[in-house]
């Protein structure tokens, strides 16, 4: 009930041939066209693909060169050292390749630097601890495509160095035994959207196929599920394969310390959805990395007993409240900063900074501000005469296309299309909103700022039946690359007077053609004093499926509403 703009997909050409092809309602088969599925061998993929659909792992430029060094260094019991991230995709990548290589016979230990005091990525000097750890390989894990200089002064020190990331290079790749990046141009792999989890998997997956242990590889598969999720990446191609298997063999889990993480986030013995892995579990592990205390989250998994693994969720848990008021407080100063100043009606980009803001929840905040504004937002932490930033942007602009153009103006800084972390100099923060502002007034446009609905296809109450459901439920896991369709009724009749829900929330009966459904509007109480029983209105919305009591209920979730 906006300005929002709606934008209802044309049907393609190939959507009625997917259509008869593979016994799909119309409806379905657009959405499967609209991203970019249009063949029957892929979209038989998309709905019923196995792990046999995973790629060839040794596609991946470095893999053999990798393999080979590993089994190597396990061979003549060289101690390898994994070089983590604080983030949930770095910590489930190393207690990922931890496992493995354990399993393998290795002897292997890990490293994690702090967030608050190292910031982000492999620095020159972390090449100071390797004497110290005795290590003779050092393998990075979502983390390392910058790291030049370590590389350089590992290599001086007799220790190899195997990069696993992916995120965007500099100018400039390390010399490394082997780059394990899905984005470099020349890695050869057909899939680039892999999270740095998907890319250690791959080095599992050609691991174990070259020992001919490769039936060990759906152990792995709840893992991979949940970095892939928590690092918000894309769910097409194998990142699809992976969740779709891993929420599966989420339903029976061992492994003590995810076992008690899952029953504190209330998903023990139910389905688990996408979502949860996003909005309960990942922000759980994410904690205590943006609270420095990472080493937590990895020893959850670990952990070998239940006391031991309920006594590390309850500390998790103590973090993950400290984070969500740090997190509350931030998101509240940030917004009145532009509100009081009107800085949404003059800039396309935002800037905000503060000496008190947390800089290990910055980014959560700073995605929140996106989506309260509508625009591109990089907020920064200030401390010691430096200015630490996490951004994040909106999907019509790639922010680190502004950082590549302020470049000189950073002491480091990287990402991706949609978000991005940069270090600077605190006085050279006009500077950069300057730059940053004159940048975004030029390549952003009015038409990007303004909110749009993308909307797969028309559709009229009486398709929406238990077949239907069944042939929708196979689209899932939805996300990014995948996001959940939306659909568009005409001229359905309220049928009862709308109300809200807990003060924030909407909901209300809506009939079309004699078919009744429950309409739901999350975060939309104020939509309710603006309707009325009777009313006829087009309805915006996704479906979901719902269980109460065992029986099964079809529900509208409501996106945007038109008289």
């Amino acid at each position: 009930m906006n300005d929002t703009i709606w934008h209802l997909c044309e049907p393609h050409p190939a959507a009625a041939g997917l259509a008869s092809a593979l016994g799909l309602p119309p409806e379905i088969a657009r959405i499967l066209t609209n991203r970019g599925i249009e063949t029957v061998e892929a979209a038989r993929t998309f709905l019923y693909g196995g792990l046999e659909d995973l790629h060839d792992p040794f596609l991946m430029k470095g893999m053999e060169a990798a393999v080979a060094r590993i089994r190597r260094a396990t061979a003549r019991g060289e101690k390898i050292l994994i070089f983590g991230d604080y983030d949930a995709d770095g910590v489930l990548s190393t207690v990922m390749l931890h496992k493995a290589l354990r399993t393998l016979g290795a002897d292997v230990d890990y490293y994690i630097p702090d967030r608050l005091e190292d910031g982000y990525g492999i620095k020159d000097h972390h090449a100071d601890i390797l004497p110290g750890r005795g290590a003779k390989l050092v393998i990075s894990v979502d983390c390392g495509i910058k790291a030049v200089g370590f590389t350089a002064r590992a290599g001086a020190g007799g220790v190899d160095v195997i990069i696993t990331d992916h995120h965007y290079p500099g100018s400039d790749l390390p010399d490394a035994v082997a780059v394990l990046n899905p984005v470099l141009s020349e890695s050869g792999y057909p899939d680039k959207a892999l999270a740095g989890v998907g890319v250690v998997f791959k080095l599992i997956q050609a691991l174990l196929i070259t020992e001919g242990r490769e039936a060990s590889l759906p152990h792995y598969m709840k893992l991979v599920s949940i970095g892939t999720v928590a690092d918000v990446a894309r769910l097409i191609g194998e990142n699809r394969l992976f969740v779709r298997h891993g929420l599966k063999a989420l339903e029976d889990v061992a492994n003590p310390g995810l076992k008690r993480l899952m029953d504190v986030c209330g998903l023990q013995n139910r389905a688990v959805q996408a979502s949860d892995l996003g909005f309960r579990l990942g922000p759980r592990i994410n904690a205590a990395g943006r609270m420095g205390q990472t080493d937590l989250a990895v020893k959850l998994f670990f952990a070998e007993t239940d006391g031991e693994a309920r006594d590390l969720v309850a500390r998790l848990e103590a973090l993950n409240t400290k984070r969500q008021g740090t997190e509350e407080k931030i998101f509240r100063e940030a917004r009145e900063m532009v509100e009081a100043r009107g800085l949404d009606q003059r800039y396309k980009c935002l800037i905000l900074g503060c000496e008190t803001w947390h800089k290990g929840v910055i980014g959560i905040v700073a995605s929140k501000i996106k989506e309260t504004f509508h625009r591109p937002v990089i907020l920064f932490s200030y401390e010691d005469g430096r200015a630490v930033g996490s951004g994040r942007s909106i999907s019509d602009f790639a922010l680190i296309d502004l950082l590549d153009a302020c470049a000189p103006l950073f002491q480091s800084y990287g990402g991706h299309k949609l978000a991005v972390g940069c270090t600077l100099a605190r006085e050279n923060m006009t500077a950069l909103r300057e730059a940053v502002n004159a940048l975004a007034e030029e390549k952003i446009s009015g038409e990007d700022l303004k909110r749009k609905l993308r909307i797969d296809a028309g559709l009229d109450f009486e398709a929406i039946t238990p077949e239907f459901m069944e042939h929708f439920e196979r689209l899932n896991p939805f996300g990014p690359g995948n996001p959940k369709p939306l659909f568009l009724t005409r001229g359905a009749e309220i049928m009862s007077e709308p109300r809200t829900m807990r003060g924030r929330h909407m909901k209300f009966l809506a009939r079309r053609n004699g078919r009744f459904f429950e309409a739901v509007g999350w975060d939309k109480a104020d939509w309710a004093a603006r309707l009325a029983r009777g009313r006829t209105v087009d309805l915006v919305y996704s479906v979901a499926v719902s269980e109460y009591l065992g029986e099964t209920k079809t529900t509208l979730t409501i996106e945007d509403i038109r008289p």
